[in-house]
């Protein structure tokens, strides 16, 4: 990404500047996001869910969602010429992409009926990117920097607080989010399996996506081992009837099996080995 504008402009020129990048767009959408997500559930809590404000903002929401990844893919993929290559190759450099299945999951929440759940990853997700761009860009628009010696320039306190706050929490938030899309998962197991208002199309789509996150994030399969081994502590227990366990052990299989024969990188490698 291009530096922050020239400390030699005035600040309206700026201002301008930084307004005219397509990474503040992508800025104001995860802003807005923030925004729409507040304003829904605050009318949640206040039972005015099904408000046509609440709709609003609940559609507004995955809108943004939708601007911002697709502003990354563009940037990503696009915009450098990066979709070269046969068809096949071109569909699994997008479905492997974290920003691509973010964006179809935007698009997928946008139209399908509303699950509050859903917004609570992308929110968090959208805090760190305001923070991280209102402390390498926005403040030191409007504040550059002063020259602090042979030790760089100094940035504003509030820039340093924010770094401060990114470092320290990243990690954690980052595990939020992989136990938020786990329970998501859930929500949605336990509408199929009791016939509530389950899609299981909706489902099947989200389980691919988790299915891909868990290949390519740390933290989802932290998440996932904890609750594996709260599960498995459970079922050891003396009283658990035997057949209990047996169905556990025997669901752990499927899930290994079914993981294994979707490994979309097994599949790829395979098809190129010589015939």
């Amino acid at each position: 990404m291009a530096p922050p504008p020239s400390s030699n402009l005035p600040l309206a020129e700026r201002l301008k500047v930084l307004a005219q990048t397509l990474q503040f767009g992508w800025f104001v959408g995860h802003l807005t996001l923030l925004l729409s997500v507040a304003r829904y559930f605050l009318s949640y809590f206040t039972f005015n869910y099904y408000s046509s404000a609440a709709q609003v903002s609940y559609r507004f929401a995955f809108i943004s969602a939708a601007a911002t990844y697709g502003i990354v893919v563009y940037k990503g993929h696009i915009a450098r010429g990066r979709l070269q290559g046969t068809p096949p190759a071109i569909a699994l450099k997008l479905i492997t992409d974290e920003n691509v299945q973010y964006l179809g999951m935007a698009l997928l929440w946008l139209y399908s009926r509303q699950v509050p759940l859903a917004l609570l990853p992308f929110s968090v997700y959208s805090i760190f990117h305001v923070a991280t761009y209102s402390r390498s860009y926005l403040i030191p628009t409007i504040q550059p920097p002063a020259p602090a010696g042979s030790n760089g320039a100094k940035q504003p306190p509030l820039a340093e607080t924010i770094g401060r706050f990114i470092k320290q929490y990243y990690d954690a938030s980052m595990g939020l989010v992989a136990g938020l899309e786990m329970a998501l998962l859930i929500r949605l197991t336990l509408a199929i399996l009791t016939f509530s208002k389950g899609n299981f199309l909706l489902w099947a789509i989200y389980l691919s996506f988790f299915r891909a996150r868990y290949a390519q994030s740390a933290f989802v399969q932290q998440a996932v081992r904890h609750i594996v081994a709260r599960v498995d502590s459970s079922v050891s227990h003396q009283t658990t009837p035997p057949a209990v366990r047996q169905g556990w052990e025997t669901f752990k299989g499927l899930v290994r099996q079914g993981y294994q024969a979707t490994d979309l990188n097994r599949a790829a490698a395979g098809a190129k080995k010589p015939q």
